[in-house]
């Protein structure tokens, strides 16, 4: 895990609960993105950008990627101070794809870490990632007699991730948290956080809606073909 950051924005007791939580992950700290443009002794899974230095990292993407291929990048939310205007940057961005609060219980902040170890994207809840100010409020134009938002409607659940259909198939079962987690061997904290990317990805507003969303697409192959 590299941590790129100047402002000492990822403390040194948060580096050593990571260490602990996942004896298997090395957890390396510069501060600048020059410096993260390098290899390094393990291959880098993920990335952590503090927020001030994002500008500069989005500039590097093409390298960054170039050097950590397969690793997930997030930008550091210091303690809520996050603008509106950086989630819509993270909407556009070809580098960020999720965001990491620093204003979380430990157990929590953990669990987010391990879904993105695991190449899971987090956004917090009420972020107001890829809304526009000034969008026209009137439907999308439909195409072939079907309007765009209701054909994205259709394919998000084709655009969710394994874990994430295992996971919701198991809530259309009616499972709670707390089976599901059992069942999985994860914790319910990240089976949360799941939820919660499922719930954003599908538009919808609870796991009710969710699962009837997965009950649909299965009844329309949309997913299992």
């Amino acid at each position: 895990m590299l941590i790129v950051t100047n402002t000492g924005s990822v403390s040194k007791r948060l580096i050593e609960a990571v260490e602990r939580e996942f004896p298997w992950v090395l957890v390396e700290q510069v501060e600048s993105v020059v410096a993260g443009c390098r290899s390094f002794a393990h291959p880098v899974a993920l990335i952590l950008v503090d927020v001030s230095l994002m500008h500069e990292a989005e500039a590097a993407a093409a390298m960054l990627s170039r050097v950590h291929p397969h690793a997930l990048a997030a930008v550091i939310e210091p303690y809520d101070k996050m603008q509106t205007t950086s989630f819509s940057a993270i909407a556009d961005s070809a580098l960020f794809r999720s965001v990491l609060p620093m204003d979380m219980r430990l157990d929590i902040w953990l669990s987010i870490i391990r879904l993105m170890l695991c190449g899971g994207e987090y956004l917090p809840p009420g972020s107001l990632v890829g809304v526009r100010a000034g969008e026209p409020a009137s439907p999308p134009p439909a195409h072939n007699g079907v309007p765009v938002g209701q054909r994205k409607a259709e394919s998000s659940v084709a655009e969710l991730t394994a874990r994430e259909l295992q996971i919701l198939e198991m809530v259309s079962r009616g499972l709670q948290n707390k089976l599901i987690a059992a069942g999985l061997g994860l914790s319910e904290h990240t089976v949360k956080i799941h939820l919660h990317n499922i719930i954003r990805k599908l538009g919808v507003h609870n796991r009710t809606e969710a699962a009837a969303r997965f009950r649909n697409a299965r009844n329309s192959n949309a997913v299992f073909d």
